[in-house]
């Protein structure tokens, strides 16, 4: 981090209340050229149909010019390129906006400058989107929640179509807390408003912030920290009885209660205090249930089957020890499963023709990233039935490119022995973590 940027977060961090007035001289040529190679080369192009290595090699002809639009709040951001992938586990698809290479670039650089100020004023409830914060450590914090606090009722929850229902006038009054930088101002102003270009439309925005920009990342976590994460800790904390615990990742959190008045009371409150806002719940990924050390035995007084959770790609269930103790369980949810075995599916008909060293490259590096995020202790059986659903349908791959008919066992054993696939390794003990949480 270039010492500008460092006495910006020194500033933030000892005058919370300090409202920044000249940020834009931060953005500078060494700045934008390390966000330029912190963009993968693979990345889409925008409208103008500039790729990153293009943008690399016409670098000192293009930032120069950019950096002076920016100072005279005379740089206009092109509309994004719309595009739409497959929503998971569903038929229908999420739109994403891709913004041209240069207006990334700016994005991320101002992006590294405003990260100064609010990496300072965060909570430590806010997980996603943030330098040294992880999913882990956010399933971390609400396994130690749960297994040493006293946890009885957890309200899981998530916002709908978030992204897109960002109020613009909201975002600038939260921003004008802390950046009253005009130039700034203008950027994201004019981010808000660049539209997107679809079939060679150009569509407004009013409202929301396409996914797909690094300055929305960004902007949403500042959002959601005044209109959650603050009232939360300071508004509603106060007024609950019983322990209350909150972890929210993105737009979505998760609130652990000891007491089910509390959990009802915030219930009731929640989705009026979102409204203000322009948001709203999915109700279909927002519900209360009984989840803790006592569920077992509450449920069984009360006749009620024994709930499960759902965060971040995991299912949590209530368990136990061989002594007999309390603990949280951890399993790949099932439909993140399913999507992911029908995909490497996918992948290994379109790669059968690959020499086996590559397709065996291939799959093992994608079987490796499944392993590292869902490789948790307890989770094994998930992870074993992923491996073996790939190991068997390889040979199905491998078998349809032959004329010699069905690989057989046997032969399929020389080739697995030449060109192994990656096996499960619980890498992540959630227990062990428990050390960076950050209740």
């Amino acid at each position: 981090m270039s010492t500008g940027l460092e006495r910006i977060a020194e500033k933030a961090r000892s005058d919370r209340k300090l409202c920044f007035t000249s940020l834009a001289h931060h953005i500078t040529l060494p700045l934008l050229w390390d966000s330029l190679n912190a963009i993968a080369k693979s990345s889409g192009s925008g409208v103008d149909g500039m790729d990153v290595n293009t943008a690399r090699e016409t670098f000192d002809s293009w930032a120069p010019d950019l950096l002076e639009a920016v100072h005279r709040k005379g740089y206009r951001p092109p509309p994004v390129r719309r595009v739409y992938i497959p929503k998971p586990g569903k038929s229908q698809r999420r739109p994403i906006g891709v913004p041209t290479i240069i207006d990334r670039v700016l994005q991320r650089a101002v992006g590294k400058v405003l990260e100064q100020i609010y990496e300072q004023d965060f909570c430590n409830s806010s997980f996603g989107g943030r330098a040294n914060r992880s999913a882990h450590q956010a399933l971390a914090t609400l396994h130690h929640a749960i297994s040493k606090k006293r946890v009885s009722w957890v309200l899981e929850a998530d916002l709908k179509s978030f992204f897109s229902s960002l109020n613009h006038e909201w975002v600038e009054r939260f921003l004008s807390q802390r950046v009253a930088d005009p130039r700034i101002a203008t950027l994201v102003r004019r981010w808000l408003k660049a539209g997107v270009m679809e079939e060679g439309v150009i569509h407004g925005t009013e409202v929301g912030t396409p996914q797909g920009g690094p300055i929305s990342v960004l902007l949403s976590n500042v959002y959601l920290h005044y209109v959650l994460d603050l009232w939360v800790e300071k508004v509603v904390k106060p007024r609950l009885v019983g322990e209350v615990y909150y972890v929210r990742y993105l737009d979505d959190f998760i609130v652990c209660f000891e007491e089910a008045l509390s959990a009802n009371r915030l219930e009731a409150v929640l989705a009026h205090r979102l409204a203000k806002f322009g948001l709203l719940l999915e109700p279909s990924k927002t519900r209360l249930v009984r989840f803790g050390r006592f569920a077992a035995r509450d449920a069984k007084r009360h006749n009620e089957k024994l709930e499960t959770l759902y965060f971040l790609g995991m299912t949590l269930y209530c368990s136990q020890t061989r002594n007999g103790k309390f603990k949280v369980g951890f399993m790949t949810e099932r439909d993140r499963l399913r999507r992911f075995v029908n995909d490497m599916k996918d992948k290994m008909r379109q790669w059968r023709h690959l020499s086996l060293h590559q397709q065996s490259l291939l799959i093992n590096r994608r079987l490796a990233g499944h392993f590292n995020y869902f490789g948790i202790i307890s989770n094994y059986p998930a992870m074993k039935r992923v491996y073996y659903l790939v190991l068997l349908y390889w040979r199905k791959v491998l078998s349809s490119r032959s004329q010699r008919g069905r690989l057989n066992w046997e032969r399929y054993r020389k080739v697995l022995s030449a060109y192994p696939l990656r096996t499960p390794r619980m890498v992540i003990d959630l227990s062990r973590l428990d050390q960076l949480a950050f209740l």
